[in-house]
């Protein structure tokens, strides 16, 4: 239980610290800026309860904003992507439903599956990420290919850590 836990704070850390050192520091324009830390709610356990996603959603994106000082923005974000991550995951339910042991990764549960999985999850958070951010209508195409480049830059980080990280092999933390 303990190595659990510690093994997805240290998750947490490191693609907290990866966005906040790294990817916030590319500049291309202001139109791409993929956020990575929402893969740490996406991937946590399948039967991890909603009201522990919600907690642990926002703790996570606070602690993002203390680091960015961003006043809450990464919170509310991380908050309603994990208010809806139970609504997609019955919506993706496979036929069997999932087993205790399912994670979700490609390895676990299929590469279509996690696909659509991240991508519907940070499309919902890009999208309410940067429509908050920006706050006006006057610059809405700007805002719109912001979030398209940005989620799909995201999602092809999602789909390069799956690969490097989280092999057949090895078995998985609970």
């Amino acid at each position: 239980m303990i190595s659990n836990i510690l093994y997805h704070l240290f998750r947490y850390f490191l693609l907290a610290l990866v966005q906040v050192w790294v990817i916030n520091n590319i500049e291309l324009h202001g139109i791409f800026h993929p956020q990575i830390y929402p893969l740490f709610v996406l991937s946590l356990p399948l039967n991890t309860p909603p009201l522990a996603v919600l907690l642990i959603g926002f703790a996570a994106g606070l602690g993002v904003d203390l680091m960015m000082h961003t006043g809450a923005l990464h919170a509310s974000a991380l908050l309603v992507t994990a208010l809806l991550r139970p609504y997609i995951l019955h919506l993706l339910r496979p036929a069997g439903g999932y087993q205790p042991e399912d994670r979700p990764t490609v390895s676990a549960m299929g590469f279509l599956w996690f696909f659509v999985y991240a991508a519907i999850l940070l499309l919902v958070h890009h999208t309410w990420l940067f429509i908050i951010e920006t706050l006006s209508f006057r610059q809405m195409f700007f805002v719109l290919g912001k979030i398209l480049l940005s989620t799909l830059s995201a999602l092809a980080i999602a789909l390069m850590l799956q690969y490097l990280f989280f092999s057949r092999r090895k078995p998985l933390p609970v």
